[in-house]
């Protein structure tokens, strides 16, 4: 690029960077996702290294963050509040690793401390003799906002420091968070309540940090977690990071769990692909890890740059949030009959994989998010989640951006389609007439939760309505091989395999049988309840929507979509089909009477040989147990299979009843669970 043309988008991107940190730091809004601020950053900083006689002091590559917000009182941190500098990939590590040791002159391995990095707010908490005198937010960390009677609030935090042996005067800094449970919780209030919906739990964190009334803060799910020590006197009691750390755990603070000291960068590498693995399974955000020398000593020595330190990096995490375009949206059915608009994407890569659809859940959504075709959108994706829009950004919406229209008609069958009253969602009125809903009904009858029925997937599935072979779930059961063989890419041996897989699934369980049937509203939980009240299918046929409100977590509107579905003849000529064709299940032990477990926590651990973790709950469910996945001193019963770890070792800490695989089996076969 030409020198002009650079210098252009040197102040380009200066003025953006200053913008969106602007809308972060001050009003709490995030108008891009952080790998689209990373990107625009390291360009930033590429072409200062390039022409250095472009340096400007007003940079954002020179400052921290952004002004703090005139609302609060300001606090001058007498330590600046860093950042950090990022790495996205191992070569990048190792090169980080490598210019320690260069400047060390010492080619010796390095311990490091690893610590996840939580997506959160940073503070800084001030205590003298032992009581929190002052809680401040980073700022643009010189100056930040005065947040005392804010930190007060967050139970994590000690207004009193335990134990002994702290300094006289100790400024700790962390980062304060919310756990994703109550992110949850309190969207799912401001949607009840027509409230504002945060866009993920780090904005939470930021909106309720910054609220001028700590009684408002008080109500939100707000964590702190320390991750190092500002200053305290001397220091001389403590010689390494994780030491610090070990102390602030001592006197009361939240430490991460998950900080552990490695003896080398390849340590280093080994805990970023751990805990990557484990990221969805956290109760928190992280987007990386942050690794910092540990010894003091060494900090010491290589000291800082203008605006992070040169013995830590954060180690970043592949993006779960990407911008890109929306081109269009389509509308599928489900299998109940539900429209959801689907948005088609400019293909984006996001989460660890190529994202070109996104699900905009239905119109309400849609009017919440006030997005439009054409539009430039967050994409979010996280694990196995299905990929959503989380917002839109609204600066790049281009002028020839058109309006989502509802349809007014089923885009399959072209039967009309009806909202009812107090529901977000289409649905198309088509019912069995309907192909997509008759698919959809198929593929959920075969699926793993419900008849298990392995080798019938979606693609088999659709090429059997398509070709006639099947109209209902009980067609399934009069198969023929030569049929079945005749079907592209199946072939004989395939054709053997799924009519041996419709044999099997034959012997079943009623909770499963009645999952199966894609009743609206009636999954896994309300199946088992279903057949444990009732014991029998013909006394769940018979029962009127009164009786049906005597189940567990069975309400009016349940009650009502069980009723219509079994009252229907047509429905009940495909169970009674299914009956005849060889569906079948144990006939129950006890009906409607007290289970041997009513009211028991039980939590499985470790690997099963036998069956699966997922049989044996369904097992412990079916005996009226509740399955836990965490210990507690209220569990009843812990069962261990091999390699249980730390589950075990809390249950046996805390006194709780500990049974083994055979021990479980054995208990089943004595309490007759045929499930």
């Amino acid at each position: 690029m030409a020198e002009p043309s650079l210098r252009e988008r040197l102040e380009t991107l200066r003025e953006q960077l200053h913008s969106y940190s602007y809308h972060y730091y001050v009003l709490n809004e995030s108008s891009i996702p952080d790998a689209e601020y990373d990107r625009l950053f390291l360009e930033l900083q590429e072409i200062e290294a390039v022409h250095p006689e472009w340096h400007s002091p007003d940079s954002p590559s020179q400052r921290v963050g952004a002004a703090p917000l005139a609302a609060f009182s300001q606090v001058r941190h007498e330590t600046p509040m860093l950042s950090l500098d990022n790495v996205f990939s191992e070569q990048e590590l190792l090169d980080f690793d490598q210019r320690i040791k260069s400047r060390l002159n010492d080619s010796a391995e390095l311990s490091y401390a690893c610590e996840p990095k939580l997506d959160g707010i940073a503070a800084s908490l001030l205590y003298v003799d032992g009581v929190l005198v002052r809680g401040a937010t980073r700022g643009d960390g010189r100056v930040g906002e005065d947040i005392t009677q804010n930190v007060k609030t967050i139970a994590s935090i000690p207004l009193k420091l335990r134990g002994s042996g702290w300094p006289d005067e100790l400024e700790v800094r962390g980062e304060i968070y919310m756990p994703r449970s109550g992110f949850a919780r309190i969207n799912d209030l401001a949607r009840n309540s027509d409230g504002k919906v945060f866009v993920n739990p780090r904005n939470a964190a930021a909106g309720s940090l910054r609220q001028l009334d700590s009684r408002i803060t008080a109500t939100r799910p707000l964590e702190m977690s320390c991750y190092g020590i500002a200053q305290g006197d001397d220091g001389a009691w403590f010689h390494s990071h994780s030491e610090g750390l070990t102390r602030l755990r001592d006197w009361g603070f939240l430490v991460s769990p998950e900080l552990r000291v490695v003896d080398s960068i390849e340590g280093c590498l080994e805990y970023y692909q751990d805990l990557l693995a484990r990221r969805d399974s956290l109760a928190y955000d992280i987007d990386g890890i942050v690794f910092k020398v540990d010894s003091l000593a060494l900090q010491d020595k290589l000291g800082f740059v203008s605006r992070a330190p040169r013995w830590a990096i954060a180690h970043k995490f592949p993006a779960q949030e990407e911008i890109t375009q929306l081109r269009d949206v389509e509308f599928q059915v489900g299998r109940t009959g539900a429209v959801t608009p689907v948005a088609k994407l400019e293909p984006v890569f996001v989460g660890g994989v190529t994202v070109s659809n996104a699900s905009l859940h239905n119109f309400d959504e849609v009017a919440r998010l006030n997005v439009m075709i054409g539009d430039y959108v967050v994409v979010r994706r996280a694990g196995d989640v299905i990929p959503q829009i989380v917002q839109v950004v609204t600066e790049r919406r281009p002028t020839e951006a058109r309006v989502i229209v509802a349809p007014v008609h089923c885009p399959v069958c072209a039967s009309a389609l009806e909202r009812a009253p107090g529901e977000a969602v289409l649905r198309c009125t088509g019912g069995l007439v309907c192909g997509a809903q008759r698919k959809e009904a198929i593929k959920h009858f075969a699926s793993r939760k419900a008849m298990d029925i392995e080798g019938l997937g979606d693609k088999l599935v659709e090429q059997l309505v398509d070709a006639g072979l099947i109209e209902t779930v009980a067609d399934l059961f009069v198969l023929k091989l030569d049929a079945l063989a005749g079907l592209d890419r199946m072939g004989q041996k395939s054709a053997e395999n799924v009519l041996a897989a419709l044999e099997k699934s034959r012997a079943t369980t009623l909770p499963r049988f009645l999952y199966s049937l894609g009743i609206r509203e009636v999954g896994e939980a309300t199946a088992l309840n279903l057949a444990n009240h009732f014991g029998e299918l013909p006394a769940l046929i018979a029962a009127s929507e009164e009786e049906l409100l005597s189940v567990a977590d069975v309400g009016p509107i349940v009650a009502s979509h069980i009723h219509a579905f079994l009252s229907s003849d047509y429905n009940r000529e495909v169970i009674n089909l299914l009956l005849e064709r060889g569906v079948n299940w144990p006939a129950p032990r006890q009906v409607g009477g007290a289970q041997p477990l009513a009211g028991q926590t039980w939590v499985l651990t470790g690997n099963l040989e036998s069956m699966t973790r997922g049989d044996a709950k369904e097992k412990l469910q079916a005996l009226g147990a509740k399955v836990a996945g965490s210990v507690s001193a209220k569990t009843d019963c812990v069962a261990a299979g091999a390699s249980a770890g730390s589950k075990l070792a809390k249950a046996e800490a805390l006194g709780v009843k500990v049974i083994n695989e055979q021990e479980l089996l054995q208990f089943f076969t004595e309490h007759g669970s045929s499930v």
